[in-house]
């Protein structure tokens, strides 16, 4: 196995002055490319027998006294490498806020409710066409402090762990029409032709009446197509 060199023109510069943490974390030095050996095209394996079916649902997962507050959703969508091939047994991890934008983290001070009944993380194992299924709370808006009066848009962390450490990703997923969207620098750092790819699509297929809005979420890792990687202070 050999992959394709990354294409560097879809993803969010190192530096990017108006979000402000890359400074304090980017590269200021030219990348020392490494030859593939057995360490980038081998990994470990996740298998399914490690996950329960609460796992992958955030309503239930974190239910302590009851049903968590939010508009429900289910996220689901296909993983696939630079040349389509779907990717199964790859592990996904999910992270987010709760419905008032608020996280269960000792470092999240954001003056908004916690909800008991919600963890905010899950995870699954795409199957044999490379699908995986969500379903969770929509989260909410967040104040982070970037600059004056700076929300982050609603968005869902994802990490895949890929058959071998050059497959690795870890992104955000946001939501269509987001007035935030325009106003984000963290999303706004993606160059323009490539932020689609990280913005998921509502889907009436994937939708269940009287219960939860669907949305589609796409993951290529890496080529052509490939989505964007977040960039973490």
């Amino acid at each position: 196995m050999s992959f394709r060199a990354r294409d560097w023109s879809s993803h969010p510069p190192l530096l990017y002055p108006d979000y402000k943490s890359t400074g304090l974390r980017g590269a200021t030095r030219p990348l020392v490319p490494l030859p593939q050996g057995s360490t980038e095209t081998t990994g470990p394996h996740y298998g399914a027998e490690t996950l329960s079916p609460a796992d992958a649902d955030l309503t239930l997962n974190g239910r302590s006294s009851g049903e968590p507050l939010g508009e429900r959703i289910i996220v689901t969508g296909r993983v696939t490498d630079e040349d389509d091939k779907p990717q199964a047994g790859m592990l996904i991890e999910i992270w987010q806020a709760n419905a008032a934008g608020r996280y269960i983290h000792k470092a999240d001070q954001h003056d908004a409710p916690l909800d008991p009944n919600f963890f905010g993380a899950g995870r699954c194992v795409t199957d044999a066409e490379g699908r995986y299924r969500f379903t969770s709370i929509k989260p909410g808006a967040y104040p982070w402090g970037n600059h004056d009066n700076a929300w982050r848009p609603a968005h869902i962390h994802l990490s895949l762990f890929g058959p071998s450490v050059a497959t690795r990703l870890v992104t955000q997923m946001y939501f269509p029409g987001d007035p935030l969207l325009d106003l984000d620098p963290i999303f706004q750092a993606t160059p323009a032709p490539a932020r689609d790819r990280v913005v998921s699509t509502f889907d009436l297929a994937t939708t269940e009446a009287g219960f939860a809005l669907g949305y589609r979420f796409d993951i290529v890792l890496r080529g052509r197509d490939e989505t964007p990687m977040e960039r973490k202070p």
